[in-house]
């Protein structure tokens, strides 16, 4: 009897136990809204409890707030510029340690500025696009991949875009930049293939976002006016394909995906009713 007593006792403790070390935990870049804010929803679903970064605090703690409310995860707001390495180094630095066993990376975080052909261009636009696009990306998947080749588990997703295998005119160094996520992605999977760690690299075509005001910096009617005669790609769109690569058996890993709306073949070609 008393061993029957002391096993009923055990179960909840099992039980509980068991659950926690089943927690799962995502950072997604650039969540405060378009394909990141998206893809937060998407994984809350999943019950992955969430890191959410960007630069707007109050659109993070309104994410965070509706998730908690709507899935009953858990999330961690942690505001700060990704350009900014020492910014980065900050977050990972003051990152509460039951935070750091990262399952997913989403590195979201990107944008556009400008389109004017090469000779035009502005030398700020092009800092800013490789400062956020690549080297934001590196700041915070090198510590964060350190921390998954630690526990040999993890899964980083890059979001690259069909402007990282092909390129259109005035596109110039956003082009570059995705050109060169790709190239990441490839490297990534490669240095990280002894410890277990997917990579993926996720590229969409034309998204109907923030993208479009961010490239034409604040002038809405002409950034509505690269969606007009067609049905684009929306947020939610890539956040579904995030979570179908996520949610695949630990032995698959879902390389690249490359998708668009139905009206586009590729940067180029475009069906306008």
């Amino acid at each position: 009897q008393f061993i029957i007593h002391y096993f009923l006792q055990l179960i909840p403790l099992l039980y509980f136990h068991g659950k926690k070390s089943m927690d799962k935990i995502a950072l997604i870049t650039g969540a405060t809204a378009g394909i990141g804010k998206d893809t937060a929803f998407s994984l809350a679903k999943m019950k992955y409890n969430l890191i959410l970064t960007g630069r707007r605090k109050e659109r993070l703690l309104e994410v965070g707030t509706k998730l908690k409310h709507q899935f009953g995860i858990k999330s961690h707001i942690a505001y700060f510029d990704i350009q900014s390495q020492e910014a980065v180094m900050q977050f990972i630095d003051k990152l509460p340690k039951e935070w750091r066993a990262i399952d997913v990376l989403v590195n979201n975080a990107g944008l556009a500025l400008g389109r004017s052909p090469i000779h035009e261009g502005e030398f700020g636009d092009w800092d800013t696009m490789i400062d956020t696009n690549v080297k934001g990306l590196l700041y915070i998947t090198k510590p964060v991949s350190q921390w998954m080749v630690e526990r040999k588990k993890g899964h980083i997703i890059n979001l690259a875009s069909i402007a990282g295998t092909q390129v259109y005119p005035t596109g110039n160094i956003y082009c570059a930049t995705k050109h060169a996520v790709i190239a990441l992605t490839k490297a990534m999977r490669i240095d990280l293939l002894p410890y277990g760690i997917k990579v993926t690299s996720i590229s969409p075509g034309v998204v109907d976002t923030e993208f479009s005001i961010v490239r034409y910096k604040g002038d809405v009617e002409k950034a509505k006016s690269v969606y007009e005669g067609y049905t684009p790609l929306y947020g939610e769109d890539i956040a579904n394909v995030i979570a179908f690569a996520v949610s695949q058996p630990p032995h698959v890993n879902i390389n690249d995906i490359e998708l668009t709306c139905i009206t586009q073949a590729s940067t180029h070609y475009y069906r306008k009713t």
